[in-house]
């Protein structure tokens, strides 16, 4: 069997947003306010979400969302996502001197806003990718699709040897923003803001010296089976039409399920012989005396911390 070949991180860029797309709380609900779509009870719902979420007051929405009445439109929809993924990718290929003509691979996933041409093609066409690039465009993923594409990007850089390939992750605010009174599908509306990655790996050796990091495993445990998990995370319309993205109150748990089949499978692959023979001795005297000593580790105790960590990111 072949060796694998290494795949490394050489180098990562965000888009940052002007200043002047900023949106402040009391900004942020006066506009909401002023809209005209929403009741008292779910601005107030809004203020709490917005107090919660552990957002800061230097967050931005696109251009389209500042106007009075907002425009979402399919062509404000698509400056957006232009803005967004350029910004990002020419400050990467600035950042490592990478001609985009080297790029042979190229993966763009953004869940909501999946126009014709793709997305991944208006990125060919602007740097005038080379043809023979494998390019793909991921949709309606949600939060697993950043993930993913590192994952499709690395069983790619194990068949093409010698080339570089990017990932860019986004996801479209402007024709997804909801104007309706249905709680559930208004947290999407204050917690999500405008903004995006670009993601440069590479299997080239010489690659390695200045490489931030080397992808060495991908872990993703699929939840799509269960009925309640693929209807956590749910576009849909509202009673009144008005289509939005509804997050069920089973999301944090299901999200909590599948991070601990994550952990678990990746904990053999990360964990010590030390540690996992502490790990098996534990779990021998517990069936043995029948004792209540619980199978324990130093890594253990770190993944304890790490998803006490991610509740209190989700809840707020």
């Amino acid at each position: 069997m072949r060796r694998p070949r290494p795949v490394f991180l050489v180098d990562y860029a965000c888009y940052r947003p002007p200043d002047h797309l900023q949106v402040r709380f009391q900004q942020f609900m006066d506009h909401s306010r002023l809209t005209g779509d929403f009741t008292e009870s779910t601005l107030e719902f809004q203020r709490k979400i917005l107090e919660r979420s552990g957002l800061g007051e230097e967050t931005s929405v696109p251009q389209a969302m500042h106007y009075l009445p907002p425009s979402p439109s399919m062509s404000a929809a698509r400056e957006e996502v232009e803005e967004v993924m350029s910004g990002a990718l020419d400050a990467l290929f600035s950042e490592t001197c990478v001609k985009p003509k080297d790029i042979g691979i190229l993966a763009v996933n953004c869940s909501l806003f999946n126009p014709t041409p793709s997305l991944s093609a208006m990125i060919v066409n602007r740097y005038k990718l080379r043809g023979n690039i494998r390019s793909f465009n991921l949709e309606g993923i949600g939060c697993s699709a950043g993930v993913i594409a590192i994952d499709l990007a690395r069983d790619l850089l194990q068949v093409h040897r010698n080339t570089y390939a990017v990932v860019v992750s986004t996801e479209n605010i402007t024709q997804n923003w909801y104007f309706g009174n249905g709680k559930s599908m208004l947290i999407p509306s204050c917690l999500f803001r405008f903004g995006g990655a670009a993601i440069l790996l590479s299997n080239r050796f010489r690659e390695r010296r200045r490489a931030k990091h080397r992808l060495v495993h991908v872990v993703r445990t699929h939840r799509g089976a269960n009925n309640e998990a693929l209807r956590c995370v749910y576009q849909k319309q509202d009673d009144v039409g008005k289509t939005g993205v509804s997050l069920s109150k089973d999301l944090m748990a299901i999200a909590g399920g599948a991070l601990k089949t994550n952990i678990t499978t990746l904990g053999p692959l990360l964990l010590p012989i030390s540690e996992q023979l502490l790990f098996f001795a534990t779990l021998q005297v517990k069936k043995l005396l029948k004792s209540n000593v619980k199978p324990y580790t130093r890594f253990q105790a770190g993944i304890q911390s790490f998803l006490h960590t991610c509740w209190r990111k989700g809840c707020y």
